[in-house]
């Protein structure tokens, strides 16, 4: 099976996390991924660690997206920031709204993902792609799935050219959605983000954190496995392959892995998938 897919990173906090990731980019980089993203901190000291891990990819020769977040951001700074990635010569941006981390008071010039896009749409336009988040369960703070959507098509109305969902693993809320989608008049791919299952309780805590639904067997097949690490792994890249399959079969355009800055199982879900041995 032919598909495309990208690896999702976090900046590492360490010079050890560093080195770390410097492997796990070599490994995942010889699969032949479509592009890397990283994610976006809130705060000074946490940008520049973006920043920086962005630039070390990007030295390397691959294609990197850094994402970009409303919390803590003013016009001057995203102006700044954007200046320099296009400097750098990196064509790719991902647009989010953002969380605000516990204990930090809400600042900054923007408060959604559309102030962003219009933002950079009128100061860079046509210079960067843009890619932006989709909810299959529904944005935890939205309305309704209908103004879900309609949040949806004004981030494709200000330019965004791809969207990529928070994790799940219901194929159907996947094909359900983008049925929705179409229906509402957005066209741009929509991409699966897959989120492996290397520790079913992260997963869990994750879910919650998100908004993204565990299936109720799901969790009580995990909970039979109890503290059988091997078994919580082998389970879940069942899993977790046999819906990628499913979403690649059903029309999915490509696949985004969340990695949690590990290669192991994004890269077994990759060669199963491509029918490829070690």
């Amino acid at each position: 099976m032919d598909f495309s897919f990208s690896f999702e990173f976090f900046p590492p906090n360490t010079p050890e996390g560093e080195a770390k990731l410097g492997q796990v980019t070599r490994e995942l980089a010889a699969l032949g991924p479509e592009y890397f993203s990283v994610t976006y901190g809130a705060g000074g000291a946490t940008r520049e660690k973006t920043l920086a891990t962005v630039r070390r990819i990007h030295e390397a020769g691959l294609r990197v997206a850094p994402h970009l977040s409303c919390v803590g951001a003013t016009k001057d700074s995203l102006r700044d920031l954007l200046s320099t990635y296009r400097d750098l010569g990196i064509g790719k941006l991902v647009a989010l709204g953002g969380d605000i981390p516990s204990g930090m008071v809400a600042s900054g010039d923007f408060r959604y993902a559309t102030d962003l896009l219009a933002f950079i749409a009128d100061a860079f336009t046509g210079r960067f792609e843009l890619t932006v988040a989709a909810y299959p369960e529904v944005h935890p703070r939205a309305a309704s799935a209908r103004a879900d959507l309609a949040v949806l098509k004004r981030k494709q109305d200000l330019g965004a050219q791809a969207a990529v969902t928070q994790f799940f693993y219901n194929a159907d809320a996947y094909f359900a959605f983008v049925d929705a989608a179409r229906a509402t008049g957005i066209t741009l791919p929509i991409i699966p983000g897959i989120m492996p299952i290397g520790s079913f309780a992260k997963v869990a805590r994750f879910a919650e954190g998100c908004g993204a639904e565990i299936p109720r067997w799901l969790t009580l097949r995990m909970r039979d496995l109890g503290d059988d690490a091997e078994a919580v792994r082998a389970f879940g890249l069942d899993v977790v392959t046999a819906m990628c399959e499913r979403l690649l079969r059903g029309g999915a355009p490509a696949l985004h892995f969340y990695t949690m800055n590990q290669a192991e199982l994004a890269t077994e879900i990759i060669r199963q998938l491509s029918g490829k041995t070690p």
